[in-house]
């Protein structure tokens, strides 16, 4: 795995290789190219960036509602599934989880999608073992069950220990830096007692979610929301473009998601840097992923290629 010193290193030393090799050839009818940028595919764009980066301070792309494909439009969420989320360069998850005979079935509302919670580990670990440069910070939350607190927690340990799974996990409390947790499912946990980070703590979170309100008014949420990431950095600011009212959310997105992206990449709003986790319906359709994952990059001398979507 790469860090942002070493691809400067390597940018640095390549460089001089060419301006020596332009001096050598000054007078001998040598010429010399220029040292061509580095570049990163969306599949491992975090590579690009230094271990010590604090994971508050990054532009994450994510997905509302990650499992919503099956129930009909006032349901579905996304049209892909969490493999190819990730693959396509989505780091954050929002994991539904409904407790059942000692499993977790993922749903949205009453709908099951006809996904476990396994299958959605098996996917994360899948990726992150052929791409050990990124991670995935995953929001666990319970759906359409009751069960207490500490019983979810007792079906997520079955999870850990039973199945496995403990090792793919980080646990511990406190944002950590990318270097910490590469390799591994940053555990946001929206039950109590679940270990990890606890999702929504207002000590760690700035959160804007308000999925009810159509996209005309959502809009502003949504631009005030960067903005204060921008100015007042030290959280981890998550910024909700997903939105069901009025409309369906596929209805919703084709109206929100182009506006978000001109506004992230305009004159202004491409100079901004640390915007957080931004959870989308539909992100696919419409090149989020690229357009976050690139206020990563810049300054760095890396470029992301770019990547075919609807």
């Amino acid at each position: 795995m790469g860090t942002a010193l070493d691809r400067r290193s390597f940018l640095r030393g390549a460089a001089g290789l060419s301006a020596a090799g332009l001096l050598a050839g000054i007078g001998g009818g040598g010429s010399a190219a220029a040292a061509a940028p580095a570049a990163v595919s969306v599949r491992d764009w975090m590579s690009a960036l230094g271990d010590a980066t604090p994971v508050q301070r990054l532009s994450i792309p994510g997905t509302h509602d990650s499992g919503a494909r099956i129930g009909g439009p006032w349901v579905e969420c996304q049209n892909t599934s969490v493999a190819e989320q990730l693959a396509s360069g989505i780091r954050f998850l929002d994991v539904r989880c409904r407790a059942i005979d000692d499993v977790f079935a993922i749903h949205h509302g009453a709908f099951f999608q006809e996904l476990m919670f396994g299958d959605v580990l098996n996917a994360c670990r899948d990726f992150l073992r052929a791409h050990p440069s990124e991670t995935v910070l995953m929001r666990v939350k319970q759906e359409y069950s009751e069960v207490s607190a500490a019983d979810f927690r007792r079906i997520f340990e079955i999870y850990l220990d039973g199945k496995g799974y403990r090792s793919l996990f980080r646990l511990e409390q406190g944002l950590p830096t990318l270097g910490a947790a590469r390799g591994r499912v940053v555990l946001l946990a929206d039950s109590d007692g679940l270990g990890g980070v606890r999702y929504a703590d207002p000590a760690l979170f700035d959160i804007q979610d308000d999925y009810m309100t159509e996209p005309i008014g959502k809009y502003p949420k949504v631009e005030a929301q960067f903005r204060k990431a921008v100015a007042q950095p030290g959280k981890l600011f998550v910024n909700y473009v997903s939105t069901a009212a009025l409309l369906p959310p596929r209805s919703n997105a084709d109206r929100l998601n182009p506006r978000v992206k001109s506004l992230l990449e305009g004159a202004e709003g491409s100079a901004w840097r640390g915007l957080g986790i931004v959870p989308m319906d539909f992100p696919n359709e419409f090149g989020m992923a690229e357009t976050l994952i690139r206020h990563n990059l810049a300054g760095l001398g890396v470029t992301l290629p770019a990547q075919p979507h609807t």
